[in-house]
Protein backbone atom coordinates (compact mmCIF):
# COMPACT_ATOMS: atom_id res chain seq x y z
CA UNK A 1 0.00 0.00 0.00
CA UNK A 2 0.98 3.87 -0.85
CA UNK A 3 -0.49 6.62 0.29
CA UNK A 4 -0.88 9.41 -2.14
CA UNK A 5 -2.10 12.83 -0.59
CA UNK A 6 -2.75 11.35 2.43
CA UNK A 7 -4.67 8.78 0.28
CA UNK A 8 -3.87 5.18 1.24
CA UNK A 9 -4.07 3.17 -2.16
CA UNK A 10 -3.35 -0.73 -2.60
CA UNK A 11 -0.27 -1.33 -4.34
CA UNK A 12 0.32 -5.18 -4.61
CA UNK A 13 -2.29 -8.06 -6.02
CA UNK A 14 -2.80 -9.23 -2.45
CA UNK A 15 -3.86 -6.09 -1.28
CA UNK A 16 -6.10 -5.90 -4.65
CA UNK A 17 -7.89 -9.29 -3.99
CA UNK A 18 -8.47 -9.76 -0.89
CA UNK A 19 -11.29 -11.94 -0.37
CA UNK A 20 -12.32 -9.46 2.41
CA UNK A 21 -13.81 -7.13 0.13
CA UNK A 22 -13.07 -8.30 -3.65
CA UNK A 23 -16.10 -9.49 -5.86
CA UNK A 24 -15.89 -11.85 -9.15
CA UNK A 25 -17.71 -10.38 -12.02
CA UNK A 26 -18.66 -12.45 -14.46
CA UNK A 27 -20.00 -10.82 -17.88
CA UNK A 28 -22.31 -12.19 -20.66
CA UNK A 29 -20.80 -16.19 -20.38
CA UNK A 30 -24.51 -17.11 -22.01
CA UNK A 31 -25.53 -19.91 -24.40
CA UNK A 32 -26.04 -17.45 -27.28
CA UNK A 33 -22.65 -16.40 -27.35
CA UNK A 34 -20.71 -19.16 -26.37
CA UNK A 35 -22.18 -22.45 -26.87
CA UNK A 36 -22.46 -24.26 -30.26
CA UNK A 37 -25.75 -24.85 -31.59
CA UNK A 38 -26.78 -21.23 -30.58
CA UNK A 39 -27.24 -17.52 -31.88
CA UNK A 40 -23.59 -16.98 -32.81
CA UNK A 41 -22.40 -19.86 -33.73
CA UNK A 42 -25.35 -20.53 -36.01
CA UNK A 43 -24.63 -17.22 -37.67
CA UNK A 44 -21.30 -18.00 -38.74
CA UNK A 45 -19.67 -16.14 -36.01
CA UNK A 46 -16.24 -17.56 -34.80
CA UNK A 47 -16.43 -18.77 -30.95
CA UNK A 48 -13.75 -20.88 -30.83
CA UNK A 49 -11.65 -19.61 -27.99
CA UNK A 50 -14.68 -20.10 -25.19
CA UNK A 51 -13.87 -23.66 -24.90
CA UNK A 52 -10.45 -23.85 -23.84
CA UNK A 53 -11.60 -20.63 -21.27
CA UNK A 54 -14.45 -21.90 -19.67
CA UNK A 55 -12.94 -24.59 -17.59
CA UNK A 56 -10.04 -21.82 -16.42
CA UNK A 57 -13.37 -19.58 -15.36
CA UNK A 58 -14.52 -22.37 -13.82
CA UNK A 59 -11.84 -23.11 -11.71
CA UNK A 60 -11.52 -19.30 -10.63
CA UNK A 61 -15.19 -19.61 -9.90
CA UNK A 62 -15.31 -22.51 -7.41
CA UNK A 63 -11.96 -20.82 -6.00
CA UNK A 64 -13.95 -17.47 -5.63
CA UNK A 65 -17.04 -19.20 -4.02
CA UNK A 66 -15.01 -21.55 -1.56
CA UNK A 67 -12.76 -18.37 -0.28
CA UNK A 68 -16.22 -16.68 0.59
CA UNK A 69 -16.23 -14.21 -2.08
CA UNK A 70 -19.29 -13.09 -4.18
CA UNK A 71 -20.39 -14.35 -7.72
CA UNK A 72 -21.88 -12.00 -9.69
CA UNK A 73 -23.67 -12.97 -13.19
CA UNK A 74 -23.76 -10.17 -15.87
CA UNK A 75 -26.47 -11.40 -18.33
CA UNK A 76 -27.06 -9.10 -21.25
CA UNK A 77 -30.91 -9.00 -21.96
CA UNK A 78 -32.76 -8.03 -25.02
CA UNK A 79 -36.88 -7.59 -25.03
CA UNK A 80 -38.60 -8.24 -27.81
CA UNK A 81 -39.60 -5.74 -30.85
CA UNK A 82 -36.14 -4.10 -29.52
CA UNK A 83 -38.46 -2.04 -26.76
CA UNK A 84 -35.37 -1.40 -24.69
CA UNK A 85 -32.70 -0.58 -27.59
CA UNK A 86 -32.83 2.66 -29.27
CA UNK A 87 -32.10 3.53 -32.93
CA UNK A 88 -28.15 4.41 -31.47
CA UNK A 89 -28.03 0.94 -30.03
CA UNK A 90 -29.42 -0.83 -32.79
CA UNK A 91 -26.91 0.87 -35.32
CA UNK A 92 -24.29 -0.75 -32.50
CA UNK A 93 -25.52 -4.08 -32.51
CA UNK A 94 -26.24 -3.71 -36.71
CA UNK A 95 -22.43 -2.84 -36.82
CA UNK A 96 -21.03 -5.85 -34.98
CA UNK A 97 -19.25 -8.33 -36.69
CA UNK A 98 -19.64 -5.63 -39.98
CA UNK A 99 -16.76 -6.80 -41.75
CA UNK A 100 -18.03 -10.70 -41.48
CA UNK A 101 -21.67 -10.32 -41.88
CA UNK A 102 -22.15 -7.59 -44.63
CA UNK A 103 -24.85 -4.83 -43.62
CA UNK A 104 -27.31 -7.33 -42.00
CA UNK A 105 -30.39 -6.50 -39.59
CA UNK A 106 -29.20 -6.51 -35.92
CA UNK A 107 -27.45 -9.59 -34.68
CA UNK A 108 -30.20 -11.06 -32.33
CA UNK A 109 -29.17 -12.78 -29.17
CA UNK A 110 -30.25 -13.24 -25.25
CA UNK A 111 -33.77 -12.93 -25.94
CA UNK A 112 -35.79 -12.44 -22.53
CA UNK A 113 -36.88 -15.94 -21.29
CA UNK A 114 -35.07 -17.73 -24.35
CA UNK A 115 -32.88 -20.84 -23.66
CA UNK A 116 -29.98 -18.68 -25.37
CA UNK A 117 -30.03 -16.16 -22.70
CA UNK A 118 -29.27 -18.49 -20.32
CA UNK A 119 -25.72 -18.81 -18.37
CA UNK A 120 -23.47 -21.48 -20.02
CA UNK A 121 -24.19 -24.78 -17.88
CA UNK A 122 -19.98 -25.01 -16.89
CA UNK A 123 -20.52 -21.76 -15.02
CA UNK A 124 -24.70 -22.14 -13.64
CA UNK A 125 -24.95 -19.52 -10.99
CA UNK A 126 -25.49 -22.02 -7.27
CA UNK A 127 -27.25 -20.39 -4.75
CA UNK A 128 -25.85 -17.52 -2.97
CA UNK A 129 -24.91 -16.10 -6.00
CA UNK A 130 -25.97 -12.89 -7.74
CA UNK A 131 -26.89 -11.95 -11.16
CA UNK A 132 -27.35 -9.11 -13.09
CA UNK A 133 -29.79 -8.33 -16.03
CA UNK A 134 -28.20 -5.82 -18.30
CA UNK A 135 -29.50 -4.09 -21.48
CA UNK A 136 -25.68 -2.15 -22.72
CA UNK A 137 -22.46 -3.01 -23.06
CA UNK A 138 -21.57 -1.87 -19.24
CA UNK A 139 -22.36 -4.61 -16.05
CA UNK A 140 -22.80 -0.98 -14.30
CA UNK A 141 -25.21 1.04 -17.00
CA UNK A 142 -28.94 0.74 -15.89
CA UNK A 143 -28.51 -1.93 -13.59
CA UNK A 144 -28.26 -2.62 -9.40
CA UNK A 145 -24.82 -3.93 -10.13
CA UNK A 146 -23.23 -0.49 -7.77
CA UNK A 147 -25.52 -0.61 -5.67
CA UNK A 148 -25.02 -4.83 -4.77
CA UNK A 149 -21.31 -4.24 -4.49
CA UNK A 150 -21.90 -0.97 -2.21
CA UNK A 151 -23.95 -2.91 -0.04
CA UNK A 152 -21.16 -5.64 0.40
CA UNK A 153 -18.53 -3.42 0.92
CA UNK A 154 -16.94 -4.38 -2.43
CA UNK A 155 -13.42 -2.47 -2.77
CA UNK A 156 -12.09 -4.71 -5.52
CA UNK A 157 -13.74 -6.60 -8.50
CA UNK A 158 -12.16 -9.73 -10.63
CA UNK A 159 -13.72 -9.06 -14.23
CA UNK A 160 -14.15 -11.52 -16.52
CA UNK A 161 -15.88 -13.14 -19.47
CA UNK A 162 -17.28 -12.05 -22.97
CA UNK A 163 -16.72 -10.20 -24.68
CA UNK A 164 -12.88 -8.87 -23.77
CA UNK A 165 -13.21 -5.50 -26.27
CA UNK A 166 -16.78 -5.55 -25.60
CA UNK A 167 -18.52 -5.99 -22.69
CA UNK A 168 -15.72 -6.94 -20.07
CA UNK A 169 -13.92 -3.75 -20.77
CA UNK A 170 -16.62 -1.91 -20.88
CA UNK A 171 -17.98 -3.19 -17.09
CA UNK A 172 -13.84 -2.49 -16.17
CA UNK A 173 -13.90 0.73 -17.44
CA UNK A 174 -17.06 1.74 -15.44
CA UNK A 175 -15.75 -0.36 -12.71
CA UNK A 176 -13.31 2.03 -12.36
CA UNK A 177 -15.64 5.26 -12.92
CA UNK A 178 -17.23 4.00 -9.70
CA UNK A 179 -14.09 3.71 -7.70
CA UNK A 180 -13.69 -0.07 -7.96
CA UNK A 181 -9.83 -1.66 -8.31
CA UNK A 182 -10.23 -3.33 -11.38
CA UNK A 183 -8.71 -7.00 -12.22
CA UNK A 184 -8.76 -8.45 -14.95
CA UNK A 185 -7.34 -12.45 -15.52
CA UNK A 186 -6.39 -12.34 -19.40
CA UNK A 187 -6.92 -16.21 -19.11
CA UNK A 188 -10.40 -15.73 -18.28
CA UNK A 189 -11.69 -13.31 -20.85
CA UNK A 190 -11.97 -14.15 -24.61
CA UNK A 191 -13.85 -12.49 -27.47
CA UNK A 192 -15.07 -14.18 -30.91
CA UNK A 193 -12.31 -12.10 -32.90
CA UNK A 194 -8.95 -12.61 -32.00
CA UNK A 195 -7.62 -9.33 -33.40
CA UNK A 196 -9.63 -7.35 -30.93
CA UNK A 197 -9.19 -9.83 -27.90
CA UNK A 198 -5.34 -9.25 -28.14
CA UNK A 199 -5.66 -5.35 -28.35
CA UNK A 200 -7.98 -4.78 -25.94
CA UNK A 201 -5.67 -6.31 -23.68
CA UNK A 202 -2.95 -4.30 -25.13
CA UNK A 203 -4.78 -1.50 -23.80
CA UNK A 204 -6.70 -2.91 -20.31
CA UNK A 205 -2.53 -3.45 -18.99
CA UNK A 206 -2.33 0.09 -19.15
CA UNK A 207 -5.57 1.00 -16.77
CA UNK A 208 -5.75 -2.14 -14.89
CA UNK A 209 -3.80 -4.88 -13.15
CA UNK A 210 -4.25 -7.81 -16.04
CA UNK A 211 -3.12 -11.28 -14.82
CA UNK A 212 -3.21 -14.85 -14.43
CA UNK A 213 -5.72 -16.60 -12.92
CA UNK A 214 -3.57 -18.91 -11.02
CA UNK A 215 -1.90 -15.85 -9.56
CA UNK A 216 -5.19 -14.75 -7.90
CA UNK A 217 -6.30 -18.53 -6.95
CA UNK A 218 -2.80 -18.83 -4.82
CA UNK A 219 -3.62 -15.18 -3.43
CA UNK A 220 -6.99 -16.86 -2.26
CA UNK A 221 -6.00 -20.11 -1.15
CA UNK A 222 -5.23 -19.24 2.08
CA UNK A 223 -8.58 -18.22 2.32
CA UNK A 224 -9.78 -21.11 1.41
CA UNK A 225 -7.69 -23.01 3.78
CA UNK A 226 -9.27 -21.17 6.64
CA UNK A 227 -13.02 -22.03 5.30
CA UNK A 228 -11.99 -25.27 5.29
CA UNK A 229 -10.09 -25.55 8.96
CA UNK A 230 -13.59 -23.51 10.47
CA UNK A 231 -15.75 -26.44 8.41
CA UNK A 232 -13.81 -29.16 10.02
CA UNK A 233 -14.00 -27.75 13.59
CA UNK A 234 -17.57 -27.23 13.72
CA UNK A 235 -17.67 -30.31 12.16
CA UNK A 236 -15.86 -31.84 14.64
CA UNK A 237 -17.28 -29.92 17.54
CA UNK A 238 -20.70 -31.15 16.60
CA UNK A 239 -19.67 -34.80 16.50
CA UNK A 240 -18.30 -34.43 20.27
Amino acid sequence: MVEVDGKQVFSTLDELVDPAYTALVIVDMQRDFCSAGFSFAQQGIDISMYPPMVPRLARLVDGARTAGIPVIYIMMTRLPDSKIESPAQLRFTMRLHFATRGPLKPLQYTMEGSEGQQIIPELSPKPGDLVVRKFRSSGFWGTNLDMLLRSNAIKSIVVTGATTEGCVESTARDGLFNDYYVIVPEDCVASDDPAQHKASLLLMRHRFDVVQSEEILDLWAPAVAGRHGTANRSTASRAG
